[in-house]
């Protein structure tokens, strides 16, 4: 039988490889866009990122121990999933549309899925929830981060 944390981080590195799916041009558009003075961390983004992934997918692996293979807890996985896809999904199609509106849109819905996935979590693990709180805290960041960008650069809305 196959470990249930190889499963759920074998899943969440396949939704991530839909990261990839960009072409040079699409990461061309993204170099040339302004952005706001304040942003000294981009170098660091990627980084930030795996940390909320791997915490992500420890947060779904303790919900899947504490009751596995029941229908609550296939449930919670699918919100895990969700969150996951919507997340991955930012760069892919704000690079394919152009358009950082559709980057803020899909960050501020991984902001409301991960708080819904936290609220869901909650009663089942304190220590689930908690491994949340890097998504909930740095999602808004990267959000606001897109929306500031529109400002800049008003014709990649």
């Amino acid at each position: 039988m196959i470990k249930s944390w190889i499963v759920i981080g074998g899943v969440a590195f396949l939704v991530a490889l839909g990261a990839n799916q960009i072409t040079p041009s699409d990461r061309q558009w993204f170099r040339h866009l302004k952005r706001p003075r304040w942003l000294t961390f981009e170098a660091a983004i990627p980084l930030i990122w795996t940390v909320i992934f791997i915490c992500g997918a420890w947060s779904a692996y303790i919900i899947w121990e504490h009751n596995p293979d029941t229908g609550a807890t296939w449930l919670m996985m699918i919100l895990y999933l969700l969150l996951e896809i919507f997340t991955i999904a930012y760069t892919p199609v704000m690079f394919r549309f152009r358009s950082l509106k559709a980057g803020t849109i899909l960050g501020g819905t991984g902001f409301i899925i991960c708080l819904l996935v936290t609220i869901a979590v909650l009663p089942v693990s304190v220590w689930a929830a908690l491994l949340l709180i890097p998504y909930l805290l740095w999602s808004p960041i990267g959000t606001y981060t897109t929306w500031e960008m529109i400002h800049l650069n008003q014709q990649d809305v």
